[in-house]
């Protein structure tokens, strides 16, 4: 049992921050889903300084935290690996393309859904038990998964998108407690990248093991084992809490109030719109769709088409901090962000239409760097929203992200994704898939220009008129 105070719940912390530190977020330290930002990574490490802990629940936290980022390595490798294995799917299910991307798509419904409730599950039960069930969820959607029939496709990958809700706000959460201010935001980057390492790794590392004859059910099995195993880790080094007293005051529905907030903001919807415009062509095109589009409609080798692929994640992980970094130091956010979009669609137009001698792999690369932008609005959000509700409006906006994500999936399945590698003519057919991502990011940069500039330069321009 853990000694000291009780814990204060996620949004309570957020509530309490010094408006100095709040008063406008980081981009950079945001870096991909959820709850970073300068401010809030600084008023977290505070909360955990002024818990007392004991040097040995200290590190027992950090155990736990290295833990949690496996756990959302192997939640990005089981979100980007059906990529490599489209065709294989198809026939372990019995399906058609339009039929497995049901299933594919089937994660988003259950993930959005519980990053609104993640963190607050988090601030009522604590760690211990919250963060292992969810690794546990994650395990039993893979082995799920692994069965033969769309049913059990349908749940395994509805149990993936649950559990997968807790990776990173845990890790968040976990690092919280076992570093101080100085170390926090280097935790949560590290984190963040290592998930899109994981991305990368679901289709360079799976892709291999797809080609060498290695069933698609025994990977799945593997992944399920390996995960549960994590669970089981991940329960035995997570301290124990004491519950909030205050976390049991009006009870759970309490705890969502700020979303109220957060979604009766106009701002709010188009920070999660541009997001969710930016972040489709990666999540949808290139960890579902990518592998199967360069394979079959471009009639590259499946070696070359997963390599390919796999640029885009890798992109992530340069792109998310330099973008940051970018934003920060003009100090605007709008900019950054149709900029980026704008470099997303010479990317796409390259890939469509080659009018350059650059190679595909070198185009996907830069494609996935420029998507890394879709993470500023996660800061935006935080900027247009009172400062007592900066946790809930990033749960906010994964939500409005991913179900924008739920939507798409099966329109980009009707219309293109079951055509892949049956069109008359292929090459037409991957212009065809390349314009409708193209599309998406036009849209983003339309939307950016009803959004408010919250950037720091914007503030000062307006405090010197």
């Amino acid at each position: 049992m853990r000694n000291g105070p009780a814990a204060t719940p996620l949004w309570v912390a957020v509530s309490k921050a010094p408006r100095r530190s709040i008063k406008q977020s980081s981009p950079l330290d945001d870096s991909f889903h959820l709850l970073v930002e300068r401010g809030f990574a600084e008023s977290m490490a505070t909360l955990a300084l002024d818990q007392k802990q004991t040097g040995t629940q200290t590190r027992a936290f950090v155990v736990a935290w290295v833990f949690t980022v496996l756990f959302y390595f192997l939640e990005y490798a089981v979100r980007s690996s059906p990529a490599v294995m489209i065709p294989e799917l198809e026939g372990s299910f019995h399906t058609t393309a339009l039929g497995l991307s049901a299933i594919l798509g089937a994660y988003y419904y259950t993930y959005s859904t519980m990053s609104l409730v993640a963190g607050a599950a988090l601030d009522r039960l604590g760690a211990k038990r919250t963060v292992p069930v969810g690794a546990a969820i994650l395990g039993l959607g893979c082995l799920f998964f692994s069965g033969g029939s769309v049913m059990a496709g349908d749940v395994g990958r509805l149990l993936q998108g649950a559990g997968s809700a807790f990776a990173f706000t845990g890790a968040v959460y976990l690092a919280a407690h076992g570093f101080s201010a100085r170390y926090l935001a280097t935790a949560i980057g590290a984190t963040q990248c290592v998930g899109m390492l994981g991305g990368s790794a679901g289709q360079f590392a799976i892709g291999p093991m797809i080609e060498h004859g290695l069933e698609v059910h025994a990977i799945w099995i593997g992944f399920g084992v390996i995960i549960l195993a994590v669970a089981v880790f991940l329960y035995l080094a997570t301290p124990k809490e004491q519950s909030a007293p205050h976390a049991q005051e009006g009870g759970f529905g309490s705890v969502l109030k700020p979303y109220k907030i957060v979604f009766s903001n106009p701002q709010s919807y188009l920070c999660g719109i541009i997001a969710g415009l930016m972040f489709a062509p990666t999540t949808i095109g290139d960890m579902i769709w990518g592998v199967a589009s360069f394979q079959k409609d471009l009639q590259f080798s499946y070696h070359s088409a997963v390599l390919v692929a796999s640029m885009v994640p890798l992109g992530w992980v340069f792109g998310c901090p330099l973008l940051g970094w970018l934003s920060d130091r003009i100090g605007r956010r709008k900019p950054v962000i149709m900029g980026s979009a704008t470099v997303m669609i010479l990317a796409g137009l390259q890939l469509a239409l080659k009018p350059f001698p650059i190679p595909p792999h070198v185009a996907m690369f830069i494609f996935g760097v420029a998507s890394g932008a879709a993470m500023i609005p996660y800061s935006v959000i935080k900027e247009v929203n009172p400062d007592n509700v900066k946790g809930s409006a990033t749960g906010g906006i994964n939500f409005l992200v991913f179900a924008i994500t739920a939507f798409l999936g099966p329109v980009y399945a009707k219309h293109i994704g079951k055509g892949i590698g049956s069109s008359l003519n292929l090459h037409l057919h991957f212009q065809k898939g390349a314009f409708f991502w193209i599309a998406c990011c036009a849209a983003a940069i339309v939307v950016s220009f009803f959004l408010r500039e919250t950037g720091p330069a914007a503030h000062a321009q307006v405090q010197s008129k």
